[in-house]
């Protein structure tokens, strides 16, 4: 039996599960580098050049431990084209891979399998602490799904954060209450940088190439310091715990113009394409706490993100695919406006959260929940097409993580399968955890007209349309009877200038 191992771009993993048992005499990967996934949404320059730095850098190390490797470099076609054409060159019988993070990948490969009539193995992704059979296992028979009690459950499991008596430490599950605090008025004040890397002759090769290939994809390549390797993907997370940890809870939900970073760690593209693990993230935070009561609310929020809502969010995608993919709740039909791929708006948070995705091919969570997101559910845009560009403009964006954090929280889609209210805000949030609104040519307070905030005028209208449902959720209510306080000529003149408003995205 001769068995192909293929790598997905995604999967850098040394310890991979799909190199278990591997015959060196006559065993062989394949890696694959394909302009097809990289235009299968119009992906960020940066995104593409992480993935290739990543995997170039990647297979050069299993060059070195004498892995032999099939390495299809800057190839048009699509990754099945390319095994295709080498498994029946090669007399392939049996192809390993672990599982992919995009349903759409898996399907393609199980096709394959049995177009070919040969062998498929996909094996369990050992990156992760659980797997979506053992989240399916916890879903049961449960009518509401819910991040704090699959927390809670990870929690006990691998005794993370846990006392001897079976208690949380600090007897609190989650310190969010203390970890969602602004910067001050005077702005953030000295924060310090996350570690940066230098572009060695590999990163170099692949900036060049992504600058002359794609040409037309949006997002810039200058700024590109981001680690490629495992080593320095390490280098990074010892950084960001041992200089960057302390703060990051208390304002891990504030922005601030041209503060694209925050204290916010900086790994997730490490993470999701595996150059680290998990495990060695907690432990390192951990190690970090020693049972320091300081740093203990910190340290719950930067471990509940790893162990709990990226588990969660992995197990729902597995759980609710493909129908995720195409839920539309509200039946929103708008097109994504044109300026999310430039950023050329007038609203200043939406004008500086693009222009640093841009940049950087990054945007923290709140900024990504809050500004992009908040304000595509409010301009009843289709959930499909902001999916699409959230995937395309991230770094860190991979579909496992990436459709669920869009589709179910961001636009609530699936109309609260996991998420207990539709998050949207005001203006009002807005200039609350920012300095956005002060240099914005719209006001935040101002509900209608030439100067209120598109934000605030679509936030009331949204509560206008969707009132009854919005009435009923104990977690929405207040905002109800706010609303009821409007008198209702102002509520006709908000419904009015609301339609203006969606009726010309563009323009605003």
């Amino acid at each position: 039996m001769k068995k192909l191992i293929l790598i997905l771009g995604d999967q850098l993993q040394e310890d991979s599960s799909a190199l278990k048992g591997f015959d060196l005499d006559h065993d062989e990967i394949i890696m694959i580098e394909s302009s097809s996934e990289a235009n299968y949404v119009l992906s960020h320059k940066a995104r593409i050049a992480i993935f290739l730095s990543a995997m170039r850098h990647f297979a050069e190390s299993l060059k070195k431990k004498g892995f032999p490797l099939s390495y299809y470099k800057e190839d048009k076609r699509s990754i099945i084209d390319v095994l295709i054409q080498h498994i029946k060159k090669n007399s392939i019988t049996q192809l390993i891979c672990v599982e992919p993070g995009e349903v759409r990948l898996r399907d393609a490969l199980m096709d394959l399998a049995h177009e070919l009539s040969i062998g498929l193995e996909l094996r369990t992704d050992t990156h992760f602490y659980s797997t979506p059979q053992e989240f399916a296992q916890w879903v049961g028979d449960k009518k509401e799904l819910r991040l704090e009690y699959f927390y809670r459950y990870m929690r006990k499991k691998h005794q993370v954060l846990m006392q001897k008596n079976g208690e949380p430490e600090g007897d609190c599950w989650n310190f969010d209450q203390e970890n969602r605090k602004p910067y001050s008025k005077k702005g953030p004040g000295l924060i310090i940088e996350p570690l940066w890397f230098e572009q060695d002759s590999i990163t170099k090769d692949v900036i060049k190439f992504v600058q002359k290939e794609y040409v037309g994809h949006p997002g810039s390549l200058e700024h590109f310091k981001w680690p490629v390797t495992r080593s320095n993907a390490l280098l990074a997370l010892d950084h960001f715990i041992e200089h960057r940890l302390d703060f990051f809870g208390v304002h891990q939900d504030a922005m601030w113009t041209n503060t694209p970073f925050g204290w916010h760690s900086i790994i997730s593209c490490a993470l999701n394409l595996k150059l680290i693990n998990p495990r060695e993230v907690v432990a390192a935070a951990l190690k970090k706490w020693h049972g320091d009561p300081s740093l203990l609310s910190s340290v719950e929020g930067f471990i509940r993100q790893i162990l709990g809502w990226r588990e969660f969010i992995r197990g729902i995608y597995y759980l609710d695919m493909p129908k995720m993919a195409i839920d539309n709740h509200y039946n929103h039909q708008r097109n994504l406006p044109s300026w999310y791929w430039t950023g050329n708006t007038k609203m200043a948070c939406m004008k500086d959260a693009i222009g640093q995705t841009l940049e950087h091919g990054y945007a923290h969570h709140i900024q990504r929940l809050m500004i992009t997101g908040n304000f595509a559910l409010l301009a009843e845009i289709l959930p499909q097409e902001v999916s699409a560009w959230y995937l395309a403009v991230y770094v860190d964006a991979i579909e496992w993580v990436s459709l669920p954090n869009t589709a179910g929280m961001a636009l609530f889609a699936n109309g609260g399968r996991f998420t207990s209210k539709p998050y949207v805000a005001s203006g009002a949030y807005v200039k609350r955890m920012s300095n956005y609104c002060q240099s914005c040519s719209y006001k935040s307070d101002v509900r209608y007209g030439e100067e209120a905030c598109p934000m605030t005028t679509l936030y009331w209208n949204f509560l206008l349309k969707h009132q009854a449902s919005f009435e009923k959720n104990p977690r929405t209510k207040l905002m109800v009877v706010n609303l009821k306080k409007i008198a209702a000529g102002d509520q006709a003149l908000i419904a009015k200038h609301a339609k203006k408003i969606l009726n010309d995205l563009e323009a605003i």
